[in-house]
């Protein structure tokens, strides 16, 4: 119904020639920039009404687990909170505040941009099942793996004290609700609130897709990943990592690239770096670290992110 009512527009109300780029990257932008943004609101509504069933102690008590298992549960815990990089850091700041294990904390921060309940949604779109449950499954490890590796470290030392400051407002369970109606409120209000503040990103990262789309030959994104042949993985990932977006800005241009023709695995460490990486993170991060400890937590989470890319493009022909 949708792609019927963007055809009307473009080809009968403009009258647009439907051979020409014009059209077609006008097709590209209306359709999936609607799309996505009913489909963030829906999966954004669904999930911020189920998160107000988990009690905020209940959360602590799990990210307090010792182990593996305290790193799992902060990473699914991301995985369902919908955050950019730098929306996630005062949950962070909150999680030190309350006593959380220094790398239980990574774990979360580092899987929250990753994954969250509208990228799962728009992959899912535009993948499939395989690819999407393989990247969720590979994101809860880079976060976990992450975690794990620099709460081995002792890096609590390299934490500037007296500057965190808790911000509880992620559990939505720590307020009262008068009945399933005020949940089902709660989650309305939270996909307004989400999508006000992403609808530029949106925008943004559909039309860069559809200029590339349409406008840029797939043998000249294909002679691109040829020179870089093997270090593909790498050159994405360091170029992804001094970018700022949110996966819903992000993904358009990753799906875009995977059908021009970047690897499958080149595509989405790209889009993991520029999500989970970040200048303006590294800047706010800077009020409760020293730089070493933003060095070292930047460089463990990018070879994470590139040996997960290296395996996506092994297991590409599986998955597809």
């Amino acid at each position: 119904m949708l792609q019927l009512i963007v055809d009307w527009f473009i080809y009968e109300f403009l009258r647009l020639p439907g051979s020409s780029s014009l059209a077609g990257m006008l097709n590209f932008f209306l359709y999936d920039s609607i799309k996505i943004v009913l489909l963030l609101f829906a999966m954004i509504t669904v999930i911020g009404t189920l998160r107000t069933f988990l009690p905020q102690h209940k959360i602590k008590q799990w990210l307090n687990k010792s182990g593996v298992l305290g790193n799992f549960y902060a990473a699914i815990f991301g995985a369902v909170t919908p955050f950019c990089s730098c929306s996630s850091i005062p949950i962070f700041f909150s999680f030190l505040e309350a006593g959380i294990p220094l790398g239980i904390a990574f774990s979360f921060l580092i899987t929250s941009p990753i994954i969250n309940e509208y990228l799962v949604v728009l992959m899912f779109g535009f993948f499939g099942w395989k690819i999407t449950f393989a990247y969720v499954v590979s994101g809860v490890v880079i976060g976990v793996a992450s975690g794990l590796v620099l709460g081995r470290m002792r890096l609590e030392r390299l934490l500037v004290k007296d500057i965190i400051k808790p911000d509880s407002s992620v559990f939505g369970a720590g307020k009262l609700y008068r009945g399933f109606k005020s949940r089902i409120l709660f989650g309305i209000n939270e996909a307004f609130s989400i999508i006000k503040k992403l609808w530029v990103w949106i925008l943004v990262g559909v039309g860069i897709g559809a200029l590339i789309h349409n406008f840029i030959p797939q043998e000249a994104v294909q002679e691109i990943v040829g020179k870089a042949g093997f270090f593909s993985v790498p050159v994405a990932t360091i170029i992804g990592v001094p970018l700022y977006g949110s996966c819903a800005a992000i993904l358009p241009v990753a799906i875009v690239l995977f059908q021009k023709g970047f690897p499958l695995g080149t595509a989405l460490a790209f889009m993991m770096a520029v999500s989970a990486l970040s200048l303006p993170e590294a800047i706010m991060l800077r009020r409760a670290m020293h730089l070493k400890l933003i060095i070292i937590f930047f460089t463990v989470t990018t070879v994470a992110i590139i040996f997960t890319g290296y395996l996506f493009n092994f297991l590409q022909r599986i998955l597809l």
